[in-house]
């Protein structure tokens, strides 16, 4: 792969109603708490579910983020960084596979200026240090 091309598309939330769960660092929690105008332990009793390792929004009901309003996101200025890193996550930038099954259902994807590899590569780092339980290379 020598680069990678993305622009994000005006209006598109395909990104946002896939299945899956919007993963949250501890910042990401203090920064969209402070958007919304709540102490940050009640945006977390209201929002949040915790593991032993991982944080996340909680999932409504009938749609898969209750910050997605119609063609965008209600905390945009603070959204969580796996949001605002999308598509440049490490499993999709270090995969071609599957960085082109993730084109199928996002049309930002192949659009826009070529991105330098090493480049896409540093972007990815991100979701790395937000989340680094989810990157952690088992012991052997």
């Amino acid at each position: 792969m020598d680069g990678l091309r993305f622009t994000c598309q005006p209006n598109c939330t395909n990104c946002c109603d896939q299945r899956g769960f919007v993963y949250l660092s501890e910042t990401d929690v203090l920064r969209a708490a402070a958007y919304v105008h709540m102490k940050p332990a009640a945006f977390e009793a209201k929002y949040v579910y915790r593991t032993r390792n991982l944080i996340r929004l909680r999932k409504p009901r009938d749609k898969q983020c209750h910050f997605l309003v119609g063609n965008g996101c209600g905390i945009h200025p603070s959204k969580p960084t796996q949001c605002r890193a999308f598509p440049f996550w490490p499993e999709l930038v270090e995969n071609r596979k599957n960085w082109n099954d993730t084109a199928k259902y996002c049309p930002g994807i192949g659009t826009g200026q070529l991105i330098q590899i090493g480049t896409a590569l540093e972007m990815a780092q991100v979701m790395k240090q937000a989340y680094p339980a989810m990157y952690e290379k088992p012991s052997k």
